[in-house]
């Protein structure tokens, strides 16, 4: 500790003299000049013993500085290394939590009981104002049943929402903020404007929740923080993020075929009887609870052959 506080006792003076010099050799030149002029370094007459020493000194220093880089080497091999633990651990747990969603099972609908439909007179307005629909019906699916953001891109599957959020080549862990909440979120850098803060669409299970900041696609060497939100109603396709952003349009969401394989029985025939319905509507046919309701009225006129139907409407 002594020797060190030796060696910076100068480095105040000593650091001005190189600022002014404006690199290494200049200041060894300068050095150099000074030993000549105002010392008898080289009057000596014993040329070898000053390069000796020189050399002697050049030597040790060197041996210092290897011994340093060594160790800072070390200290950043066994960070990486740590950090590197963490993000697999996180990513691990993440994956767990998923599986855990997946098999859990939903509660059950509540029983619908069967409704005679009664076609009123204003509704032929609405009828004709439903041909608007058939535009939707054109839409393609949302790119992994999520959207591309001005923050990032998101993805979502029935259980559960993943955020992907640039970050700046060099981008540190600790120099972030995530703040997840049960329906607010705040991420960004420390010190600076957050890149994404909000209300979120709905509520999630902050204890489910989870991010790590990962290498982003190419060569560039930027960095993405990625979240894994999980959702607390996890039988909701999510409009959006953040409250206020651009909608997507539920009604067009894919869930993934080897998705649906690994949910339960009940949560797999919900999931189905949305994706039934959908095709159902783009093929301008009715849906399974429209077809039920047909059904229901086609076996009550047949039970009631005495009443006359010819003038009645229904939707």
């Amino acid at each position: 500790m002594s020797n060190m506080l030796e060696d910076e006792r100068f480095d105040g003076m000593l650091l001005n003299f190189a600022q002014q010099c404006q690199g290494i050799e200049p200041l060894l030149d300068t050095l150099f000049s000074f030993m000549r002029r105002k010392t008898d370094f080289f009057r000596s007459g014993d040329d070898e013993k000053a390069k000796n020493m020189v050399l002697k000194m050049l030597e040790k220093h060197q041996s210092l500085a290897d011994k340093t880089n060594a160790q800072k080497k070390k200290l950043s091999a066994d960070a990486e290394a740590a950090a590197q633990k963490r993000k697999a651990a996180a990513k691990a747990k993440r994956e767990a939590a998923r599986a855990k969603a997946a098999t859990t099972p939903p509660p059950p609908p509540a029983p619908v009981a069967p409704v005679v439909p009664v076609k009123k007179p204003e509704d032929d307005k609405e009828n004709k104002d439903g041909n608007d629909d058939d535009d939707d019906d054109k839409e393609p699916p949302p790119p992994g049943n999520g959207g591309i953001m001005p923050w990032g891109v998101w993805t979502q599957q029935l259980a559960d929402l993943e955020l992907k959020i640039p970050m700046k080549a060099g981008t540190k862990a600790k120099q972030l903020v995530v703040d997840i909440r049960k329906q607010s979120i705040k991420v960004g850098l420390k010190g600076q404007p957050p890149a994404l803060e909000g209300e979120l669409h709905k509520k999630v299970i902050v204890d489910d929740c989870f991010w790590t900041l990962e290498d982003a696609p190419g060569d560039l060497g930027e960095k993405e923080i990625v979240i894994a939100l999980q959702k607390e109603d996890k039988q909701m396709w999510w409009k959006n993020v953040i409250v206020g952003d651009p909608e997507i349009n539920t009604q067009k969401v894919q869930p993934e075929n080897s998705k649906l394989s690994e949910l339960d029985g009940e949560t797999r025939m919900t999931v189905e009887k949305m994706m039934y319905d959908q095709r159902q509507k783009a093929m301008g046919k009715p849906t399974a609870d429209e077809q039920g309701k047909q059904d229901v009225l086609e076996k009550f006129m047949k039970s009631h052959p005495e009443m006359d139907f010819s003038k009645a409407k229904f939707s």
